[in-house]
């Protein structure tokens, strides 16, 4: 399977059976270094393709890997690299890495495998809805096939080693992307936010770090790794998921009751954008398609699911939109096919 091919189905997050409500999907990753080797921002060339090299032999022996796809970042054009980061298989920075970086991922998207990175293994696994025991098995499955096979860089006293000190310990991040519109439009998000601040949760947007929370999709994550096992980073996400998903139900059942006309007016002026616009630019079209996703939680908006929903955001970022044709665009060529596609994605819906 080459990266167009991914575009013909929906990635691991969205690949839903059941639309999930409040979170649209529960991610765990691990960052995982290799002893007795340089960690990838100091090692020389040479050496990152010996990693890289040595690691998918490796990688052919676990069989949580099976039939995987390898791709070589020194390979692999702009558009495609935008692909991958879109489905989040990889992040920006090793969109950017050439030589001696790759990606390793299963054919359902949901195990992927940074190689030097900021670290030697970023290893993820990704799936739709709220399972944080789901998620962890599947990668701790792989992680320890993996240390079966190589040595990893560890410490009795500091765990696991990182290039990044936040990352030592477990080296486990565990997230959830959320859909919070209730808590926005009750102005509240700010109050929540810095709630989770303070129990040292990290908070980004829809692509992750350095990325806004347009769309009212926010990534909710531990920043703790040291000093902590596994079990009680799992369980503290689970308990603060839980509890923002009460908040956000909460707001939302407050906001029909109170607001329940500005609920119709902010869905209404979604869809009479989305299906009449010339134009719409990314950031318009995944805030307008978070309005229409309420819409159809709340009841107000008629044959149309969130996975299909979940579909278009993602068809309609640049890197899905042009490679559909196959052609490099200009904004505003993306912004007039984004809207052609939109429109004819939704194309049967109707408010109530």
């Amino acid at each position: 399977m080459i990266v167009g091919d991914l575009i013909k189905s929906p990635g691991s997050w969205l690949s839903m059976k059941h639309d999930t409500g409040v979170v649209i999907s529960s991610r765990a990753r691990l960052a995982r270094n290799l002893r007795n080797s340089a960690f990838p921002g100091w090692a020389g060339e040479d050496e990152r393709i010996r990693i890289c090299e040595n690691l998918r032999a490796v990688f052919e022996k676990i069989p949580a890997l099976k039939d995987f796809i390898f791709m070589d970042m020194a390979g692999i054009e702009p558009m495609d690299k935008d692909i991958l980061r879109e489905r989040h298989l990889i992040s920006n920075e090793l969109s950017e890495k050439g030589t001696g970086s790759a990606l390793v991922t299963t054919r359902d998207e949901r195990v992927a495998i940074m190689i030097n990175e900021e670290d030697h293994l970023r290893l993820q696994a990704m799936i739709p809805g709220m399972d944080m025991t789901g998620v962890w098995k599947q990668i701790d499955d792989v992680d320890s096939e993996l240390e079966e096979l190589v040595e990893y860089a560890f410490s009795p006293e500091l765990g696991y080693l990182t290039a990044c000190p936040s990352n030592l310990g477990t080296g486990l991040r565990v997230s959830v992307m959320m859909h919070l519109p209730g808590l926005r439009l009750m102005e509240e998000i700010e109050l929540v936010m810095k709630g989770l601040a303070r129990i040292d949760m990290e908070v980004r947007g829809l692509f992750g770090e350095g990325t806004e929370a347009f769309g009212n999709m926010f990534q909710v994550s531990n920043r703790t790794t040291l000093g902590e096992s596994e079990e009680t980073i799992l369980n503290r996400m689970t308990d603060v998921v839980n509890d923002l998903v009460t908040h956000e139900m909460n707001a939302r059942a407050r906001l029909m009751e109170q607001r329940k006309l500005q609920v119709l007016d902010h869905t209404g002026r979604a869809y009479g954008i989305l299906m009449h616009a010339g134009v719409l630019t990314s950031v318009e079209a995944v805030d307008l398609m978070s309005a229409l996703r309420l819409g159809v939680e709340l009841g107000i908006v008629e044959n149309l699911s969130v996975s299909r929903i979940n579909e278009i955001i993602l068809l309609t970022q640049p890197g899905h939109l042009q490679k559909m044709i196959k052609k490099n665009l200009g904004p505003l060529e993306r912004d007039k096919m984004r809207a052609d596609l939109v429109r004819d994605k939704l194309q049967g819906i109707s408010l109530v």
